[in-house]
C-alpha cells in the first residue's frame, strides 16, 4: 500500500509539473530523445533568427550605399548639364573658368561620398571593400555582397576640365557606372529579401516542431491526471475493502 501511494504521488507530481510549466519535458528523464531533438531544433531556430538579422543588416548597408550613389548620380547629371552649357560659344574664358569651379565642387562631392560613405566603419564605395561575406544561414555563411568603387579615378573624371576639353563620353560613362552600381545594390537587396523570407518561414516551421515535442498538451495532461486520480481512488477503495475483509475474518477467529 505504501509503495502504491508513492507511485501515485510521483504521477501527480509529473502531471502538475507539465501543467504548471507548460512543458512536458522538464528533465531528461521525461523524454531523453525528445530533449535531444528539441535542443538541436532550438539551435537551428536561433541560427535562423540571427541569419535573418544579418541579412537585414546587409540590406541596411546596401541602402546606405545606394543613398550615396544617388547623390553622385545627381552630381554627375549636373556636371553634364554644365558641360552642355560650356559648349555654347558665347561664353568667355572667364565664364568657362567659373563653370569649371562649380564642376570642381561637384567632383569633390562625388569623391567625398565615395571615400566617406561607410557602414559600421567599413568603407563602401572607395574600392577598399570589394566583397563582404554575410552569414545569412544557420551554418554561418551564405552570401557574398559586392560593393562598388566610385572614386573619381575609377569613374574616369578625376581630371575632367571643360576649359581644356568637353568630353561627354567620359561623363556618360561615369553616369552609366554609377547607374550600374545602383542596380547591383538593388538586386542584391532583393536577393536578401528572398533569403530573409526563407529563413523566417523555416524558423516558424522549426519552432512549430519544437512546440509539438516539448509543449504541454493541456487537454491530454488533464485527461491523464483525471485518469490517474480515478485509478488512485480505486486502489485506495480496494485496499480499504481488503483491510475490512481481513478485519472481519480475524474477528471470526477471536
Amino acid at each position: 500500500m505504501k509503495l502504491q501511494g508513492v507511485s501515485s504521488l510521483s504521477l501527480f507530481q509529473t502531471d502538475y509539473m507539465a501543467l504548471s510549466s507548460g512543458s512536458k519535458i522538464n528533465s531528461a528523464a521525461d523524454n531523453a530523445a525528445g530533449l535531444a531533438i528539441s535542443n538541436k531544433l532550438q539551435a537551428q531556430s536561433n541560427g535562423l533568427s540571427v541569419a535573418s538579422s544579418n541579412a537585414k543588416a546587409g540590406q541596411d548597408m546596401l541602402r546606405v550605399a545606394d543613398g550615396a550613389l544617388a547623390t553622385m548620380q545627381d552630381s554627375l547629371q549636373r556636371i553634364r548639364e554644365l558641360s552642355v552649357k560650356a559648349g555654347n560659344g558665347i561664353y568667355t574664358a572667364s565664364d568657362l573658368k567659373s563653370i569649371q569651379q562649380e564642376i570642381d565642387g561637384l567632383k569633390q562631392d562625388i569623391q567625398g561620398a565615395a571615400k566617406g560613405t561607410n557602414f559600421n566603419t567599413k568603407k563602401l564605395l572607395d574600392g577598399s571593400t570589394a566583397d563582404l561575406n554575410l552569414a545569412v544561414n544557420p551554418q554561418g555563411n551564405g552570401r557574398k555582397i559586392q560593393m562598388a568603387d566610385t572614386t573619381l579615378e575609377t569613374l574616369g573624371i578625376a581630371d575632367y576640365d571643360i576649359t581644356n576639353h568637353i568630353d561627354f563620353q567620359a561623363i556618360d560613362r561615369a553616369i552609366e557606372m554609377v547607374s550600374e552600381a545602383r542596380g547591383s545594390m538593388g538586386a542584391q537587396s532583393n536577393a536578401l529579401d528572398y533569403t530573409i523570407n526563407v529563413n523566417d518561414i523555416t524558423r516558424i516551421n522549426t519552432v512549430s516542431s519544437i512546440s509539438k515535442i516539448t509543449d504541454t498538451d493541456y487537454a491530454e495532461e488533464i485527461t491523464e491526471q483525471k485518469k490517474n486520480q480515478v485509478v488512485d481512488q480505486y486502489k485506495i477503495f480496494t485496499q480499504k475493502a481488503q483491510m475490512q475483509n481481513q478485519s472481519a475474518v480475524l474477528k471470526l477467529f477471536t
